[in-house]
């Protein structure tokens, strides 16, 4: 027997809401930061967002204001995009974070200066200065770790076993994303003494670090 065409339609609509539910649940949702006339928007987003469109991340994705001491080496445990316009913004947004996979993109058509930034378990970067120059997106594998992997908790200095400094001028350059790595480091500010917040990472008792270089 055929449903009458009221209860068709009814039907219909509650499997399209399940179905859009059960989707929903299925995704995971990604963090984006943005610094926007001297705000600062931490805005979770459950679809991409076209890079430097700060409407449409604040349309399409949950947005909140947060101050500047609430990103103090702050952990994401998912994929992290920054969008940012100079070194200050960026320095503040990124820098002794704590994140796996992150996308920088480049708002801005500032020169940044030759400096580094610290980054504590980055696995995969990605960035993206076309409001600068046209060019593709770049992407850089910095180490291929399991899934399975503990993760590293928010008190996270004592543990931070890979480091990364990216060197902000890259966003000034035409050449591809290079990055080299160093093993079994047993003390970052002994062994890069011209470095000297590096002294902020404490030497790690029975293990050492795998410090990579970001250019």
């Amino acid at each position: 027997m055929v449903p009458p065409s009221g209860h068709r339609l009814l039907l219909a609509s509650a499997l399209g809401i399940l179905a859009l539910h059960c989707f929903s649940r299925g995704q995971k949702n990604s963090t984006l930061i943005f610094m926007k006339e001297n705000t600062i928007r931490n805005c979770s987003c459950s679809a991409d967002v076209q890079d430097c469109d700060y409407s449409l991340a604040n349309l399409l994705c949950s947005c909140q204001t947060v101050l500047p001491l609430a990103l103090e080496q702050t952990s994401y445990s998912d994929h992290l995009t920054i969008w940012f316009t100079d070194a200050w913004a960026l320095g503040l947004l990124l820098n002794f974070t704590l994140v796996r996979d992150l996308k920088l993109s480049l708002c801005g058509t500032s020169t940044l200066p030759t400096e580094y930034l610290a980054i504590c378990g980055l696995k995969r970067l990605r960035v993206n200065t076309e409001a600068r120059r046209p060019s593709p997106e770049q992407s850089l594998l910095i180490y291929s770790g399991g899934e399975s992997e503990p993760r590293e908790q928010p008190v996270w200095f004592p543990r931070c076993m890979y480091v990364s400094f990216l060197d902000m001028a890259l966003f000034n350059r035409k050449s591809s994303l290079k990055a080299y790595s160093i093993e079994n480091v047993a003390s970052i500010a002994n062994n890069f003494p011209y470095f000297s917040y590096f002294e902020t990472f404490p030497i790690l008792s029975n293990k050492s670090y795998v410090v990579t270089f970001i250019y």
